[in-house]
């Protein structure tokens, strides 16, 4: 096989995945109810491999199981102002708990890091939901963000040659990232139109700003995991790795969307 067969080696596996993807993600967006369950389903997980990355805990279930089930109840029963006050309590819980266990101060770093993910970014794609344009949105989102990967990862595969970020994640290039958030942005127009009702100038600037803060979070986990020396976070998804490695962008794209947007669309 060539080297220029060989860079696409890995896509057939990719795009069967995102079929699963698809699917899981449409049941989990179905009702109110199925997308707190979901999102609290993706930071057990996620929170799990959070440990496993900053080898935390040889039992990672118990703590992850506890922490998911905590950010349901919360979700559950509060609103947003009222949940993130309340997630403080679980964070120190959960801290309190790996200090009893005598965990490094580095590692609490990485609990900390955990808990910021886990319990106060990836909620933001259920406030998203209900408070922001309801299912429109979340499809928004989601579609954007995820396909600004894929948009880069390909722009990259094709003409990428300037390294950007080479101590951390060799394979992202300038021209990926160009690449990538030009077609976000045209993405985000369309999807903007019919999804959010909105107008060029508020599409666009969603397309620069979920295209770059996208990469950036993508930047951040990859430095992580070259901290630990991993090149992924788990083997959950074929191809693409653990659910963090595919959540990473989200990281950072849900609570901006989620904020930004009620004042884009007063401009």
């Amino acid at each position: 096989m060539s080297p220029e067969e060989n860079k696409f080696a890995d896509v057939p596996l990719r795009v069967k995945t995102w079929i699963y993807i698809i699917i899981v993600f449409a049941a989990g967006i179905s009702h109110p109810l199925a997308m707190k369950i979901f999102v609290s389903w993706i930071s057990f997980q996620c929170f799990s491999e959070f440990l496993k990355l900053f080898k935390i805990s040889s039992n990672t279930i118990i703590p992850s199981l506890c922490t998911g089930i905590a950010q349901f109840f919360l979700l559950y029963f509060f609103n947003i102002e009222q949940y993130f006050l309340y997630s403080c309590f679980v964070s120190a819980f959960v801290l309190l708990y790996f200090i009893l266990l005598k965990t490094r101060v580095k590692q609490l770093y990485g609990v900390i890091t955990a808990l910021l993910v886990c319990l106060f970014a990836f909620p933001h794609l259920l406030f998203i939901r209900e408070n922001t344009s309801g299912l429109n949105a979340i499809i928004f989102i989601v579609v954007v963000t995820e396909l600004n990967d894929v948009f880069q990862y390909l722009s990259g595969k094709f003409f990428g040659k300037h390294k950007i970020t080479p101590q951390i994640s060799p394979n992202k290039t300038l021209e990926g990232l160009i690449g990538g958030v030009f077609l976000t942005i045209l993405l985000s127009n369309i999807l903007g139109f019919f999804l959010l009702k909105t107008g060029i100038l508020v599409n666009t600037v969603l397309g620069v700003l979920l295209g770059i803060s996208g990469f950036c979070g993508d930047v951040f986990m990859s430095y992580l995991k070259r901290k630990a020396h991993i090149k992924d976070t788990g083997a959950l998804l074929p191809g693409h790795g653990g659910l963090l490695d595919r959540m990473d962008s989200l990281i950072s794209n849900a609570p901006i969307f989620f904020w930004l947007f009620p004042l884009l669309v007063k401009i």
